[in-house]
């Protein structure tokens, strides 16, 4: 677990001291931040999570702070590497609110780690907007910790949008129903196909091929090649980031020629598309975004400009708009947590992603469900609500 502050308010406290000012102190506000930064999903939180900390911090000091209770406040973030591991996500927010004062704890990265952290939040009674969870389980965990809000969705959700893509593709003559689909073997992979079989049957697709495989396998080209061999007109993958490359990998090496091609977590980072080029147009994935909207184009530009790196066309829209969703409440009723839950319940909030609001069971009811990269961008074509869906198209060949 390591601590480290990005800013320089600590310098500029220093030449506010000499010139006799103000002590700078008084006007920051500590927030922390915990997530991995080693470990299995060190890889996912350095695109989706820690960008949009630095992006968000620098934007409000930029336009003078936070203003709390009337009063300008600059942000000082401490961030924590939990190593991917829930018992140092766990101690980090501990540390962050006992001894380092922190007035503010973002959420941690991914479905795992904020469950198992819900409980310290709940304890502390900080706010606790994820972004980077996905669960069917809102209102459970609502009714239990009703400090937590969810806004990246859930697997049922998920599995729906995939199906009814599947199907306008089916239904317009663009593919047949012979449909193989493979899944990683831990808890995200076998939640989402266990949800996606009875629904893809029930749609009427014929499962030719289905198969699942260890957490962290290097050779994926063994279940490529069987998968060809069932000769599927799609092909579904609930994936992780290293199985969503190899699988890609893979199936250009075989030539599977399919009209339908779906991956799950990363097929929507940029590192996707640098890695296959024109090879991705027409594949589908987990998410997408209103590319083409004027927020986030405005949003991805800053964070290309702050960051120095793209954010992924996911997850890394709705990291940053629940911080704004944060600002917001705070600027309006102050630090105290109780009065920032109640107004977060009860009003609606303008973000990146659009209007952002939370329904009885904390439970965000709009979002992307999946995307699919066309020139270049990978477009969301499936929600539970969002506007800016684009038509979905038949996957061509691998170039």
């Amino acid at each position: 677990m390591k601590r480290r502050t990005f800013n320089k308010l600590a310098a500029l406290a220093l030449m506010a001291g000499v010139a006799g000012g103000p002590a700078l102190a008084e006007d920051v506000l500590k927030v922390g931040a915990v997530a991995p930064k080693t470990g299995p999903l060190a890889g996912g939180a350095a695109v989706t999570y820690w960008p949009n900390v630095k992006l968000w911090v620098e934007t409000v000091n930029a336009r003078g702070g936070l203003t709390v209770d009337g009063k300008q406040m600059k942000l000082e973030v401490i961030e924590y590497d939990d190593q991917t591991n829930p018992g140092e996500t766990i101690k980090a927010v501990q540390r962050l609110i006992d001894q380092d004062g922190a007035r503010i704890v973002l959420p941690p990265y991914s479905t795992g780690l904020n469950l198992a952290a819900a409980p310290i939040y709940h304890r502390y009674g900080i706010p606790m907007i994820t972004s980077t969870a996905t669960t069917d389980k809102a209102d459970e965990i609502s009714s239990k910790f009703p400090n937590v809000f969810i806004t990246l969705g859930g697997a049922k959700p998920i599995v729906q949008g995939a199906v009814e893509v599947l199907s306008k593709l089916r239904d317009r003559g663009d593919i047949g129903n012979k449909l193989a689909m493979v899944n990683v073997a831990d808890a995200f992979g076998i939640e989402l196909a266990n949800e996606a079989k009875p629904a893809f049957q029930a749609a009427g697709f014929e499962l030719v091929y289905e198969s699942s495989y260890p957490l962290g396998t290097q050779d994926l080209s063994p279940v490529m090649k069987a998968a060809k061999a069932a000769g599927p007109d799609a092909f579904v993958a609930w994936s992780y980031p290293p199985d969503t490359f190899a699988l890609t990998e893979q199936a250009v090496v075989e030539d599977l020629q399919v009209g339908a091609f779906f991956t799950a977590v990363a097929t929507a980072f940029p590192a996707y598309a640098a890695r296959f080029g024109d090879s991705i147009d027409g594949v589908l994935g987990i998410g997408g975004v209103h590319a083409d909207g004027q927020d986030f184009q405005d949003y991805a530009k800053r964070h290309e400009e702050v960051t120095g790196a793209k954010p992924d066309f996911w997850a890394s829209a709705t990291v940053y708009a629940t911080f704004q969703v944060l600002e917001q409440s705070i600027e309006a009723v102050g630090l105290d947590n109780a009065k920032i839950l109640d107004h977060i319940k009860g009003n609606s909030f303008d973000t990146v992603i659009g209007a952002l609001e939370f329904d009885e069971h904390n439970n965000n009811p709009s979002f992307w469900t999946v995307g699919q990269w066309q020139d270049g961008l990978f477009k969301g074509v499936a929600s539970t609500g969002r506007e800016g869906a684009v038509e979905v198209l038949k996957k061509g060949a691998w170039k």
